[in-house]
């Protein structure tokens, strides 16, 4: 299987021949790893990354079309896609609350604690909670959904029971007032 073209081992892999999947692990293994170690920073994610990203190509009933592009392409499509999906799942774990204006204060901490930075933090802290004011209870729960539980659009759109573009278009709504509030208050 060795001499076999990625896109022939696809062929085999399609129809169950463990062989060719593990010429396709022996080949691109490194390079999936080497992805998600990257994006993730963590040896264990990166391992369960790989897993799921060749379980999914034997599992799968689309596979590879030579004639849409290269499989290097193709694998870095798929890890890049669970790796993004890995990610998304640790935050929502790591950030199962909605994160109130109260609580802002330890998300903006940093290492540093010198008086500069923390009259920063304040003044971030101050101008996020008078901008935020300005948004319905509606549009701060879309908010917390996407940027402190981590959920994506379509995750929100199946909670909210809407479609994907009435999320997409108030989400983008609730991002031009903070940016006019916000603005507004750097300016004023």
């Amino acid at each position: 299987m060795h001499n076999r073209t990625d896109g022939e081992l696809m062929q085999f892999v399609r129809n169950k021949q463990r062989p060719a999947l593990e010429e396709l692990y022996k080949r691109y293994v490194k390079l999936v790893f080497s992805f998600a170690m990257k994006s993730t920073g963590e040896e264990q994610a990166a391992r369960e990354i790989v897993q799921l990203v060749f379980t999914r190509i034997w599992t799968s009933d689309t596979g590879f079309d030579a004639g849409k592009g290269r499989f290097v392409n193709w694998i870095i499509t798929i890890t890049r896609n669970i790796t993004i999906d890995h990610i998304r799942k640790q935050r929502r774990q790591e950030l199962s609350f909605p994160m109130e204006p109260q609580e802002w204060d330890p998300a903006l901490s940093s290492i540093e604690n010198d008086p500069e930075s923390e009259f920063f933090r304040k003044w971030i802290k101050n101008e996020i909670q008078q901008a935020y004011v300005h948004l319905s209870e509606s549009q701060v729960e879309l908010i917390n959904m996407m940027y402190w539980k981590g959920h994506s659009l379509r995750e929100i759109a199946v909670i909210t029971n809407e479609p994907v573009g009435t999320v997409k278009s108030r989400l983008h709504q609730c991002l031009k007032i903070l940016r006019k509030h916000l603005t507004a208050l750097r300016e004023g």
